[in-house]
């Protein structure tokens, strides 16, 4: 196992990858090991998944489309797991080809930073819950009560996929902010001295990941990504863009299935253009809310002496000076 070396007192969050261990060939190889571990470890999480749900009595789908299970909640749960590998993914990546420490994917201390994500949890639910409000109403202002045609589950069943959803979006989404907002930007930044290049790179990543819906939901995304991506490198770490995205799915899931709509329910890539115009106010003022926040609260955006530990090479045995 390489000796895990962190970057110099004072780095940016970007800058975390600058640990002296950045050779062409080192950051290919983390590449590779990204890329590859994420095809197989989705691979493995569905294939684990499906045998598991299916010994627990899970009805499959028809095969004339893409759902894997007849249950929409079954299936969704499924989607979740297998897009949380990317945690275990990218800090395996970067401990064994970056020798660098895993932690400092997350922030600039080399760790989560809880309190912190707590209090941009509160913000982010908060936020979230006043901008469904608002597209919500705008929807049923235009289209009417058809908004929430559906079949609406049962009370047990609705009880069950909520506490589902609180347990796995947060996986999902810290794996997708671990990726695009936290590897791919350090990747970049291992060798660039802006951050934007990473954060325009995984920004339109980002949102072709999403699939393509239109022109709305992928604008939405791609103009969500940037602010999140300067948020980031605001904050010096992705605590409150995990936030923000549990808070965003969370709200998204569970609407959809107090509605019935989980099953058609698509991504964020067929966002109509009322998301976008809705977007375009609540991503601004959530970042630049936040970075007030963590500029009165002190937060580091840049890397300590002791943020991280290094370890320290055990001399041979020996005469030794006094």
């Amino acid at each position: 196992m390489p000796e895990v070396v962190a970057a110099p007192a004072g780095s940016r969050y970007h800058e975390q990858a600058r640990n002296g261990r950045q050779g062409w060939w080192r950051r290919l190889g983390e590449l590779l090991a990204v890329v590859g571990m994420l095809a197989v470890g989705m691979v493995v999480v569905t294939g684990v998944g499906m045998v598991v749900a299916t010994a627990l009595g899970a009805e499959h789908a028809p095969d004339d489309g893409d759902a894997q299970f007849a249950d929409p909640l079954v299936d969704n749960a499924l989607g979740l797991l297998m897009l949380a590998v990317g945690i275990p993914v990218v800090m395996l990546a970067v401990r064994w080809c970056g020798s660098r420490p895993a932690g400092t994917l997350a922030s600039v201390a080399g760790r989560v930073r809880w309190r912190w994500l707590g209090l941009c949890a509160a913000v982010a639910f908060l936020f979230m819950a006043v901008q469904m409000g608002v597209l919500m109403l705008w929807e049923w202002l235009a289209e009417g009560d058809s908004v929430f045609e559906g079949d609406a589950p049962g009370t047990g069943k609705l009880l069950v996929g909520l506490a589902l959803f609180v347990v796995l979006v947060p996986f999902q989404a810290g794996a997708e902010e671990f990726v695009f907002r936290g590897w791919l930007p350090q990747f970049f930044g291992g060798f660039l001295r802006s951050p934007w290049p990473g954060v325009v790179v995984a920004s339109l990543l980002f949102a072709l990941a999403h699939g393509f819906g239109g022109w709305s939901g992928f604008l939405l995304l791609f103009y969500s990504s940037l602010w999140w991506g300067w948020l980031v490198a605001r904050t010096g770490g992705l605590e409150a863009v995990i936030a923000m995205h549990t808070a965003n799915n969370v709200f998204s899931f569970g609407l959809a299935l107090a509605f019935g709509q989980l099953a058609d329910a698509g991504t964020a890539a067929d966002a109509p253009w009322q998301a976008l115009v809705v977007e375009l106010v609540c991503a601004p003022v959530y970042c630049l809310v936040v970075a007030r926040l963590a500029r009165a609260r002190g937060l580091a955006s840049v890397s300590a002496p002791d943020a991280v530990a290094v370890p320290v090479p055990v001399p041979a045995a020996g005469p030794r000076k006094v």
